[in-house]
């Protein structure tokens, strides 16, 4: 580092939390050392992938449709979620409110002087157990930046060069901390490995070879880099058993790079690291058939019309149904003794009902593309990256009838466990279920209650049909994996992203941000996530340590 440019504080990660907590402290005209083990190329982290869902309350989006949302209704949903019940909430809690507080609030002011716009029409994800004060939203509340993950990104992206013009902002690729350097019980700065130069694609595996070593200091440090989602041998280590046994085949959803390490060596400096055991994985993973990082899995975003079967053929009873309890489901698959399920749906509802999460699955949302994007909503089939995957995806089984569909089904699972006969029998159930207006079937009844919501009745909800109607065909059966995502604990922090140690005195000149950190505290969303709320989470916990920084004389 340059002799003349002395950093007020190093953050040491450019994913979405690191680049908004170097806007905040470079704002307040404070120098920032910027510093990542990855390329230039991958700046913007992990968040550049995702769907670029966003936790609102109250929005003028959610208003122009009628959605009736308040502060009070989301801690309700929030807190019915989290389920905080141990000792160690008590400042995951504390954020959790603040954020609530910033969500209903200051945040849709935030991103829109950012430049961020969204779509008209609110997503309504994670719906819930069935409970009024339980899991899951009571309304859509799911926000989608109109340029997904990459439109989040990119005017922090865009702030982080132009503050580096003005010479505020330095940043260091390829430097891997190994260790932070402390003095008197305060940290003062970090030390690490300089890794080779790799010109790899965004997202791709990069190289680990060590060319050389670095030593920095400054009165303040932000860890920022991220979870464990791509280190699965950490992933089933701190596996919990209310969620069955850890499964011995997953797929990422996050690349390489996403490997946890800076949570150790934070701990080794005295950080107090909890709820451990909190993570959030999905159910509904797909084997990418054109994979960037290794084991790259991609989340089906399902609508509540497929029909759900574990690996021994017995329909999925509620609340675990597409779209509603994530970590319910996890736990019932993982009950069965398989880590894997099945989709069986049909064309019309493949057409309504799938998206894809990631930037790189939705073109027309990400390129902003207004005719792709109501093709997709208007379209014969399917959104393109789901039709590829229908014809190239390992998981995707087509075929006219569903003796045939179940014989493939078994070949590609080679565990045989699905009988003809008990499928269709259920199958044939719930097509009864459809000759009235009323019904017992809880999917059934859902999915005619949800169509009243204008914004799943255009977009998202197919209208209810028979899925043995060959009308309705072809049947289509998805294989759906597990698929690593989010860490929901981590480093515990105060409500200024300062570390503290278990006795919670404060680590002085440590701060953590983003899902190092849980997204605020050590664990905001306590047990399980309302969705939409990482990204956030990452904005919020970022600027929370900025601006304290930034404000420090």
């Amino acid at each position: 580092m340059d002799n003349e440019f002395q950093p007020d504080a190093i953050i040491v990660g450019f994913g979405l939390a690191g680049l908004t907590a170097a806007m905040e402290i470079t704002n307040a005209g404070k120098k920032v050392l910027l510093i990542d083990q990855e390329t230039e190329q991958n700046i913007g982290g992990q968040a550049f992938w995702s769907f670029g869902g966003l936790f609102l309350i109250n929005s003028p989006q959610q208003r122009r449709v009628g959605i009736k949302d308040s502060y009070e209704l989301a801690k309700q949903d929030w807190m019915g979620t989290a389920g905080f019940d141990r000792k160690e909430d008590y400042w995951p809690k504390q954020w959790a409110e603040a954020y609530l507080n910033f969500a209903a609030n200051e945040k849709y002011d935030y991103i829109s002087k950012m430049g961020i716009k969204l779509m008209f029409m609110v997503g309504w994800a994670e719906r819930g157990d069935g409970s009024a004060d339980g899991h899951g939203n009571s309304v859509p509340r799911f926000h989608v930046s109109w340029g997904t993950g990459t439109g989040v990104v990119k005017p922090f992206v865009e702030k982080a060069y132009e503050t580096k013009a003005k010479g505020l902002l330095e940043m260091r690729f390829r430097h891997r901390v190994t260790s932070l350097i402390t003095e008197n019980g305060k940290v003062t700065g970090i030390e690490g490995d300089i890794l080779e130069n790799d010109n790899k694609e965004r997202g791709e595996a990069t190289s680990r070879i060590v060319v050389s070593q670095f030593k920095y200091s400054a009165p303040h440090i932000i860890i920022a880099s991220g979870g464990i989602g791509a280190n699965h041998e950490l992933v089933r280590k701190n596996w919990p058993q209310r969620l069955g046994k850890a499964p011995e085949k997953m797929v990422s959803g996050v690349p390489a790079y996403v490997d946890g390490k800076m949570i150790g060596i934070t701990e080794n400096a005295g950080a107090d690291i909890i709820n451990r055991d909190r993570m959030w994985h999905y159910t509904e993973g797909l084997q990418n058939w054109n994979p960037i990082w290794p084991d790259h899995g991609i989340r089906i975003l399902p609508g509540p019309s497929s029909l759900w079967f574990d690996a021994n053929g017995n329909r999925l009873p509620a609340p675990f149904l597409p779209g509603f309890d994530t970590l319910g489901t996890l736990k019932y698959i993982q009950d069965t003794g398989f880590s894997y399920s099945w989709f069986i749906l049909t064309q019309k509802i493949i057409k309504k009902e799938f998206a894809l999460s990631g930037s790189e699955q939705n073109p027309d949302i990400t390129n902003k593309d207004y005719g792709l994007f109501f093709k997709r909503i208007f379209g014969k089939k399917a959104p393109g990256p789901v039709e590829a995957f229908k014809e190239h995806g390992k998981d995707f089984i087509v075929s006219d009838n569903l003796q045939d569909l179940i014989k493939r089904m078994n070949e590609l699972s080679g565990d045989h466990l699905l009988d003809y006969e008990k499928v269709k029998s259920q199958i044939e159930a719930r097509d009864r279920e459809l000759d009235n207006p009323f019904s017992k079937d809880t999917q059934v009844n859902y999915i005619r209650s949800t169509r009243k919501y204008l914004g799943d009745k255009l977009g998202r909800v197919a209208t209810p049909h028979k899925i043995l109607d060959p009308r309705n065909g072809p049947l289509i059966a998805v294989r759906l994996n597990i698929l690593t995502r989010k860490t929901l604990g981590g480093i515990k922090t105060n409500l200024n992203g300062q570390v503290l140690r278990e006795d919670d005195t404060i680590i002085e000149g440590l701060y953590a941000a983003g899902e190092v950190a849980g997204f605020g505290g050590g664990g905001m969303h306590g047990y399980r996530a309302l969705e939409g709320t990482f990204l956030g989470g990452c904005i919020f916990s970022g600027m929370k340590a900025g601006k304290y920084i930034a404000g420090l004389k």
